[in-house]
């Protein structure tokens, strides 16, 4: 059983201009608007994962369910500016703000999860895949919505060296996500390529502490007749600390990790702050253990 607790707060800013000539009358038209976002989450994310007692291909089989239920609130301002030229040369000039804001405490979409993973001296490896069962609650006027509307498949591969005599610990792993379209708003986000890593010591049994990272980059664009800002294809960057303390309870193993990350480098997505804190144990432990 796995309790992870995801908190996000981050935010982007952006102008659009646009110059439009209105042919029958000979007027000009220049718009422009300055628009503001602000998001903050909570997302709680209890995962229950069976492991199957025999190998298959030489490796531990694990098949799970994860249920996101969170609080999401999103804030956006938006200045619009407007001048048009007449023909004699007369120009008006109009302004307005509008501020939105909304938010929500629901569930989310239900994830399956698959992987298989190996184990070889230091080396320890696995392949998964998460699918996005797009049944949630979703409604097309809200812009705070925890479920996605549509299939998701993401793939990753990952690899962990540790040396249990030095303490240290290399884990990278790396992935592909590929989303269908959003039937109400006939918007497809494209195909999106996603690493993460970490470098770690562990200094005892219990204890641990790293840097960790992520890369997001969106592949492909967008598409679908909602894709009315085009490609709109995002990228960014996040580092920061990691650690794990692990204790027992009787005779159960539980082991907890706190991890900060910090955005940079964004672009066509918000930039702010993410933190983790999971909890993870065994619901049994096989007798003599």
């Amino acid at each position: 059983m796995i309790d992870m607790n995801y908190l996000y707060s981050g935010d982007a800013s952006g102008a659009a201009a646009r110059g439009i000539a209105l042919r029958e009358t000979g007027a000009l038209l220049a718009a422009q608007a300055d628009v503001t976002v602000d998001a903050n989450a909570y997302i709680n994310l209890p995962v229950a994962l069976w492991i199957a007692p025999e190998k298959v291909f030489g490796g531990n089989v694990g098949f799970g369910i994860m249920a996101p239920v969170g609080h999401k609130s999103v804030d956006v301002g938006i200045d619009a500016f407007a001048q048009v030229t007449l023909p004699n040369g007369t120009v008006i000039n109009a302004n307005r703000s509008l501020e939105i804001d909304d938010s929500t405490t629901k569930f989310g979409d239900p994830v399956l999860n698959a992987l298989i993973g190996w184990h070889e001296g230091n080396w320890h490896w696995t392949v998964g895949a998460l699918l996005n069962v797009p049944i949630g609650p979703w409604e097309s006027d809200s812009i705070s919505n925890i479920s996605f509307n549509r299939w998701g498949l993401d793939t990753t591969g990952a690899i962990t060296w540790l040396d249990p005599k030095l303490g240290h610990e290399v884990s990278v792993a790396a992935g592909f996500t590929f989303n269908g379209e959003n039937p109400d708003t006939d918007y497809k986000t494209g195909t999106e390529f996603h690493v993460e890593w970490a470098l770690i010591q562990h200094f005892s049994k219990t204890f641990t502490f790293g840097l960790a990272g992520y890369h997001y980059q969106q592949l492909t664009g967008d598409s679908g007749s909602g894709a009315r800002f085009g490609p709109f294809e995002g990228r960014v960057t996040a580092l920061g600390p990691i650690l794990t303390y692990s204790f027992t309870v009787g005779k159960i193993p539980v082991s907890t990790q706190v991890e900060w990350l910090h955005e940079f480098d964004a672009k066509n997505r918000l930039e702010g702050n993410m933190g983790m804190i999971n909890i993870s144990m065994p619901l049994s432990v096989p007798r003599g253990q």
